[in-house]
């Protein structure tokens, strides 16, 4: 840690969960002022160790957020930092939290990988907004109707709490918590890992039925990925209540495999590009380069998918799925029938959404495979989505930059001519589900903003959600 003028810090740490559980509390620990490095973005801090907690073998899995508290003249300020205990064998159901998402957006320090940073180190502070939010209008990035459909709330909520610009992407409060927290209480019990774990923990997979990814979980690293996909391929469960999935790879490196690479943009620059490992350089994970659609494993991609309410994006659009196939379990208990609207009342649909391409047969969508989806995988509910172009980015691309639209066709494809951007110029949030050879199911949701329903107490969206954990967990 480093406390401002070296005043003694209160510290609080509790599991958050279905309830929020104190397990340990310290009056005051006594710690230094450090200065931040101008490489702390990309290195770490590189602070002494304040504070050394023990994990006592009663504590559940689950995220432990640590409140650090101190006088400042008449005033306490709060700063915010977390541990996750990972699973043990009892644990069925285990929940990834999108870390490696957290990392890519944090822009504590200097860059984060939207500013023209390439590495991004974990072991700094998180910018506020990510591990905690107020409550308040504009909470959520995405816009949620009328008298607001873009979202200006957001911006101003931003500015009053004093936020990070990117905490509405990325973090905590946005999407994990929520969703935990409605699991909890419904009785399910749910085990806890970062990304991070995935690649060094492969175990924490190793006795669960069900793995589940919720809300942005936007950066995924080689390890991560075998540990899920094997996880599949023997007959363990997934379910994707995320959007954005996997879109981009990224390299975890360093001597203590604490720092994040992904040149995304900059790929020419990696150093692995015209090397034997040039599929692991660090760009869409369905790039020409690395052949690995995401899709083969979610059976979605962003690429195929897009924006939903946010900016000139489908502004006022259903912000739900409509319904194609009402028979699959799934939907057991919802009431729902073909072409009815689901989630639109929570905005279920927003934000980033993923897809796949699919044509028509007798008025049912069917995958067309050419992406990488499944044969198996089933379209249960559609939603309009799009990219952004030049004429509907929030932050118009400079002259001689590609817009999104040019630069995902380039990038897929190999191309970004007229033909090639028509071919994803027209994305869906696409709610569907496939199950393998080994007789395990994988479904998404195909959309960052599930969790949402059930914060919102949505009836059908927690109906679909239950069946999903009861069955496949």
């Amino acid at each position: 840690m480093s406390s401002s003028g070296a005043r003694p810090v209160r510290i609080e740490v509790a599991r958050v969960g279905g309830q929020r559980e104190v397990v340990l509390r310290s009056a005051s620990v006594t710690t230094e002022e450090h200065e931040t490095p101008k490489t702390a973005s990309s290195t770490g801090c590189g602070w002494p160790v304040a504070l050394v907690v023990d994990v006592n073998p009663s504590w559940r899995s689950g995220y432990y957020e640590v409140v650090m508290e101190i006088e400042v003249g008449d005033k306490v300020r709060h700063d915010y930092a977390f541990f996750v205990v990972r699973p043990t064998s009892k644990e069925r159901i285990v929940v990834a939290l999108a870390t490696n998402t957290w990392n890519a957006y944090n822009d504590f320090g200097g860059m984060n990988l939207y500013t023209g940073g390439t590495h991004v180190a974990m072991q700094r502070p998180m910018s506020p907004g990510y591990l905690h939010k107020p409550l308040g209008k504009g909470r959520r990035v995405t816009g949620t109707g009328a008298p607001d459909p873009q979202n200006a709330a957001h911006v101003g909520y931003i500015q009053l709490n004093h936020l990070s610009g990117y905490a509405g992407s990325a973090g905590w409060p946005d999407w994990e918590q929520p969703f935990i927290a409605w699991a909890e209480r419904e009785g399910f019990e749910i085990g806890v890992c970062t990304n991070a774990d995935l690649e060094e923990h492969p175990e924490v997979l190793d006795e669960a039925s069900l793995y589940l990814s919720v809300g942005h979980d936007e950066y995924w690293s080689k390890g991560m990925r075998y540990t899920v996909e094997r996880f599949v391929a023997r007959g363990g469960n997934a379910a994707f209540f995320s959007g954005n999935t996997s879109l981009w790879q990224v390299r975890i490196e360093g001597s203590e495999r604490d720092v994040m690479v992904g040149y995304k943009g900059f790929f020419k620059d990696d150093p692995l590009m015209g090397t034997a490992r040039e599929t692991e350089v660090t760009t869409f994970w369905s790039d020409v380069i690395v052949g690995r659609p995401e899709n083969t494993m979610t059976g979605v991609t962003f690429t195929r998918g897009g924006y939903h309410r946010i900016g000139r994006n489908v502004t006022a659009g259903l912000g739900g799925y409509t319904v194609h196939r009402a028979g699959h379990w799934i939907f057991d208990g919802t009431g729902l029938s073909y072409g009815e609207v689901l989630g639109s009342n929570a905005t279920v649909v927003g934000y980033e959404c993923d897809g796949c391409a699919f044509t028509y047969r007798d008025g049912l969508p069917y995958p067309t495979g050419e992406d990488g989806t499944p044969a198996t995988f089933e379209i249960l509910g559609t939603c309009p989505t799009q990219h952004f172009t030049r004429e509907t980015a929030p932050r118009p691309p400079k002259p001689g930059e590609p817009s999104e639209l040019e630069y995902i066709a380039s990038r897929v494809f190999g191309t970004r001519d007229p033909a090639a951007m028509d071919r994803i110029r027209h994305g869906h949030a696409v709610l569907g589900a496939y199950t393998n050879e080994a007789g395990a199911t994988v479904l998404t949701s195909g959309s960052t903003d599930w969790a949402h329903g059930l914060a919102e107490r949505d009836p059908q969206i927690e109906q679909i959600t239950r069946n999903v954990l009861t069955k496949l967990g």
